[in-house]
């Protein structure tokens, strides 16, 4: 299968929270939902695939000092310069890999000399390589999983790491999809947790006894700040809350968003939290710790010492991985805004080592605030693929469903994907999470998770936006 590119096209969608999402060092209340376009010509025949990513605040760059319009000028310099590579790579007939291999290389290279980081210069990459894969897909009438099992897209996984020389993608996908995932919650730093810490009448659950509630939930991410007189008390809450309120046990993740600059201050702050014997049910329901260490220093100094960690923004290119787990840490989490190939090289690597890591690997499944209909359901594809069983989804938290979409989309995500979502009282769709299960099975069948045909022309075009000053009325 060879493909041409002839354009992408770029389309913004404003979306505000519910409530302020509070992680690290930002508080997010609103961002834009970026659409990507490409006019692909596959086999002779033209198609259009599709990718979006929600824009964050203070993830991809975590600069205090720096405002959001300026983080987000950068962040869609890097993705407007990963479609100028794309497209120029895509000129001629060319093999997905192919092409892949010169867009990762040529915008690594451009990143170096702007002195951008990996982990925001693979943003652009991320988006631009799944709204082509979206578009093969569509071209082969197949779902990602199904593609990935046959040699369509040529990728060669020694070729992007030699260390994974002789394994094909099908030693690592899993052999069926996952048809049933859990939803893992998160409680965010200024998520209210019971009644008494306010309410919020729009219809959907707000505090973190609503969520278990309304939603069976039964795992949970719990996100702290690094200093114990503010989050030893909710600590406590929180096990509390969780204790009586999920009668047959729950599972936790903490994320410490690089909260940390020394992994001595980390295992201190760890110890205390751990001595307190009202937090000795949660402790005993951890799962891994995500990335508490600062990026600039997370891959300095070996965490072996330390609790069983994994990285999350300190796995910005292929080469952090391998050197995280050097280190001491037992894996890293799945996220497609840091791209699909490199996520898969990331699951081989991890399942070639295997054995060799204390503890045995973890991948995770993590998020941004992901919205559907297309950027979450494309990571939940990818997420049920590799196996993972439980992922992080705040999508359908911290904004009210898919309402801030035009009706007839609305209409087309709950015919195309009657088990994931349902219609809320109100006559939006929401997720259909029943005992803290997500029901993949209409994802997997999909081409590439999403199966419906959205023109992202019908919202603003990225250069309007940029010249109407949108990014000031967020």
């Amino acid at each position: 299968m060879t493909f041409t590119i002839e354009a992408f096209h770029f389309h913004v969608l404003p979306m505000r929270t519910r409530f302020p999402f509070k992680y690290g060092i930002a508080s997010m209340s609103a961002l834009p939902h970026l659409f990507v376009t490409a006019d692909l010509v596959v086999d002779g025949e033209p198609v259009q695939g599709l990718a979006s990513e929600g824009l964050p605040p203070k993830w991809f760059t975590k600069d205090p000092d720096t405002l959001f319009e300026v983080d987000l000028a950068e962040m869609l310099a890097v993705i407007q310069n990963a479609s100028r590579i794309g497209r120029l790579a895509g000129e001629k007939g060319t093999s997905f890999f192919a092409w892949w291999r010169n867009l990762y290389a040529e915008q690594e290279s451009w990143s170096q000399v702007r002195s951008v980081p990996s982990l925001l210069a693979n943003l652009g990459v991320s988006l631009i390589e799944r709204s082509v894969l979206d578009g093969l897909c569509k071209a082969l009438g197949q779902p990602l999983h199904a593609v990935l099992r046959t040699d369509a897209l040529k990728i060669d996984l020694g070729s992007v790491r030699e260390e994974l020389r002789g394994m094909r993608i099908t030693d690592v996908i899993a052999a069926e999809p996952l048809s049933r995932v859990h939803a893992r919650h998160t409680i965010g730093l200024g998520d209210a947790l019971t009644a008494a810490d306010g309410s919020l009448d729009d219809g959907l659950p707000f505090t973190l006894e609503e969520s278990i509630r309304a939603y069976g939930l039964r795992y949970f991410k719990i996100k702290v700040c690094g200093k114990l007189d503010a989050d030893l008390p909710r600590l406590r809450d929180i096990s509390r809350i969780l204790t009586l309120n999920c009668p047959d046990g729950f599972h936790s993740t903490l994320d410490g968003n690089e909260q940390f600059y020394d992994l001595a201050s980390f295992c201190e702050f760890h110890e205390a939290l751990r001595a307190d014997p009202a937090l000795e049910p949660l402790f005993r329901s951890i799962l891994l710790i995500e990335q508490p260490l600062h990026r600039s220093k997370a891959l300095t100094e070996e965490v072996r010492s330390g609790p069983g960690m994994i990285i999350d923004e300190s796995d910005g290119s292929l080469k952090d991985l391998p050197l995280a787990l050097d280190l001491g840490y037992r894996g890293t989490s799945h996220k497609n805004c840091k791209g699909i190939v490199k996520g898969l090289a990331n699951a081989a690597l991890l399942n070639k080592r295997g054995t060799s890591i204390p503890g045995g690997p973890i991948l995770s499944g993590e998020d941004l605030a992901g919205m559907g209909p297309v950027a979450m359901l494309q990571d939940l594809s990818m997420a049920a693929l590799l196996g993972i069983t439980h992922l992080e989804r705040n999508g359908h938290h911290y904004f009210r469903g898919l309402s801030m979409y035009p009706q007839e989309i609305q209409e087309a995500a709950l015919q195309a994907h009657a088990g994931f979502y349902h219609r809320h009282a109100e006559g939006f769709p929401t997720l259909r999470i029943g005992q803290g299960v997500l029901d993949t099975g209409t994802l997997n069948a999909a081409p590439f998770g999403c199966g419906m045909e959205i023109d992202a022309s019908r919202f603003e075009p990225l250069n309007d936006w940029i010249k109407r000053g949108g990014m000031n009325e967020l």
